[in-house]
């Protein structure tokens, strides 16, 4: 029996409703990570730290898809717990148009200007052509990669999150098919993981397009529009978070790149690379958590279904407090041989590697709370508070501590940094949640 988002939700409910959302997660970060696996041990330790120069670039250029999906799933959410469905509908095609008109601009002139772009994220002479050649294809690709993102979050709200998941599923069996085929057999190299990636953001950001077009296909479908200006701004308030997030973390990122460069040299943001791959994969179970129980919370604060909201906010706190404890167990107990998968082929780098994922990898106890915060204050439609934890957590935290901490703990201060960033986000997430609880009726 299909679950709608004005039931009332018990434990296992929630987890059939939020899995598919944490599968899919998973799946879209996986798109990196078959790059990297693909890239280090086809084409070589240069080509990884190549890709891991550009791909922070990409996800800053994305970054408008992820505020609209996540900004505009709280407005199309809440219509639909007001009874309004068809101005939902209407909203979720306006904001379908503008992800497509923003990643058009943003795909030209990622391509067209790639070479600067590479030198500002911290490329050396050693490493240009790779970015070059990396960078020209995946940034070219903006357009799809963001409306994949934009639907990642509005399956959801249509209440087909299993359908969400076959598309990323689809999406992910093509990146690693055709990374293969065209890295392997055709030897294209770096440039062939690129279009690897943007052939599976095609699959994930084109093929919905079609199915929402026909009628009956879940709670939203796609029908003639016009702009709706406020509702457009709103939506963009309300995902401001989650452009704040991606932003800041991709400038983190580039400034993390920039540190290894001056400390360790190409190794050093080899051996980052493989953290942030796997981090993709294990903060992708608190970002699809977050995805899904998001349009949920929208629609009982739109319905004034205080009792419930209450009811999913108190088993999704407890939801992240176990999964936080048990990813950092995990991660201690998988550093090595997750690291042995990417650079097995250099015994230091890989020493190195695991030195600094098992301390890299603390911050799991905090990051959940960060995320879900975000994104619970996000699907009630405060934009401000929800950007406030994510650029605290994301920019200030994480950027002020690389900047700090490697002048105490030198290599060691740059994998400490997260985990101290991450601790403080946690503590400001759950101030303002005890603070707003008179206001929102959560608690």
């Amino acid at each position: 029996m299909a679950i709608k988002l004005s039931d009332h939700f018990t434990y296992p409910k929630l987890f059939r409703f939020t899995m598919p959302s944490i599968i899919m997660m998973i799946f879209t970060s996986i798109y990196s990570v078959v790059d990297g696996l693909f890239v280090s041990n086809l084409v070589g330790e240069e080509a990884l730290s190549a890709v891991n120069i550009i791909f922070p670039v990409s996800m800053i250029l994305s970054a408008a898809g992820f505020m609209l999906g996540s900004g505009g799933s709280a407005i199309v959410a809440r219509a639909m717990g007001e009874g309004k469905q068809e101005l939902a509908d209407r909203y979720f095609t306006m904001i379908l148009l503008v992800v497509l008109g923003l990643g058009t601009v943003f795909s030209v002139g990622g391509a067209l200007l790639i070479e600067p772009i590479a030198r500002l994220a911290g490329s050396s002479d050693l490493l240009l052509e790779d970015c070059i050649a990396y960078g020209r294809v995946l940034l070219g690709g903006s357009a799809v990669f963001m409306l994949q993102v934009a639907f990642q979050v509005f399956f959801v709200t249509a209440e087909l999150p299993k359908m969400g998941l076959a598309f990323s599923l689809a999406a992910g069996a093509t990146n690693i098919i055709m990374d293969y085929v065209l890295i392997g057999p055709l030897d294209m190299g770096i440039a062939g993981a690129a279009w690897g990636t943007v052939l599976s953001y095609a699959v994930g950001g084109l093929l919905p397009l079609l199915y929402f077009v026909r009628p009956s296909r879940g709670a939203l479908r796609l029908r003639p529009t016009k702009l709706y200006l406020r509702e457009l701004k709103n939506a963009c308030s309300n995902g401001s978070s989650e452009l704040m997030s991606n932003l800041s973390a991709s400038v983190v990122s580039i400034l993390y790149n920039l540190q290894l460069m001056s400390i360790v040299g190409e190794a050093g943001v080899a051996a980052y690379s493989v953290m942030m791959y796997v981090d993709f994969a294990f903060a992708a179970v608190f970002l699809g958590f977050s995805m899904g129980v998001g349009p949920i919370i929208s629609f009982h604060f739109g319905a004034d279904g205080w009792d419930e909201l209450k009811n999913v906010f108190r088993k999704s706190m407890t939801v992240i407090a176990l999964a936080s404890l048990s990813m950092v167990a995990l991660s201690e107990l998988l550093a090595r041989p997750l690291a042995a998968a990417f650079v097995s082929y250099s015994p230091g780098l890989l020493e190195m590697t695991v030195h600094g994922f098992r301390i890299f990898a603390l911050s799991y106890l905090f990051v959940g709370f960060g995320i879900f915060g975000s994104a619970f204050f996000t699907a009630l439609c405060n934009g401000p508070v929800s950007a406030l934890i994510s650029f605290l957590r994301t920019f200030l935290f994480r950027g002020g501590m690389v900047l700090l901490l490697p002048l105490v703990l030198d290599l060691d201060g740059i994998w400490m940094a997260v985990v101290v960033a991450d601790g403080l986000g946690a503590a400001v997430a759950l101030g303002l949640i005890w603070r707003y609880r008179r206001r929102y009726h959560y608690l």
